[in-house]
């Protein structure tokens, strides 16, 4: 092998490590975006696990308390203020995005209809 072709061989390489490292990068960067996702979805789960054992709790407790024949209004009512809970802790309750929290905070029109629309029954 001659000294060019074998120069030439060796800058093939070089190149090929280049992009490989690229990629290897390119990865790890993926594989930190992958993993921090899956912390915030697990902190997410933690929140909504306990908010829906605390409406468990009270659904309960106002089943021990209150008589046999449940109205539906009392029902209603209390779905209502669950939802209104779950708003104002931070979290969609509208159908297009319900249990996704609400980014920074804001607000969204499609859950306010759907409060304002329960106020208005």
């Amino acid at each position: 092998m001659d000294k060019k072709a074998f120069f030439d061989s060796v800058t093939h390489m070089e190149e090929q490590i280049s992009d490989l490292y690229g990629q290897l990068t390119s990865l790890k960067d993926n594989l930190q975006l992958v993993l921090e996702e899956n912390n915030r979805l697990a902190i997410e789960n933690t929140h909504l696990r306990e908010a829906m054992a605390e409406q468990q709790a009270a659904k309960a407790e106002q089943a021990l308390v209150s008589p046999q024949g449940n109205h539906p209004e009392v029902d209603q009512s209390a779905g209502h203020d669950n939802l209104m809970q779950l708003y104002k802790e931070g979290f969609h309750i509208c159908n297009v995005h319900f249990g996704s929290p609400r980014i920074n905070g804001e607000d969204c029109l499609f859950c306010l209809g759907f409060l304002n629309q329960q106020n208005n029954k």
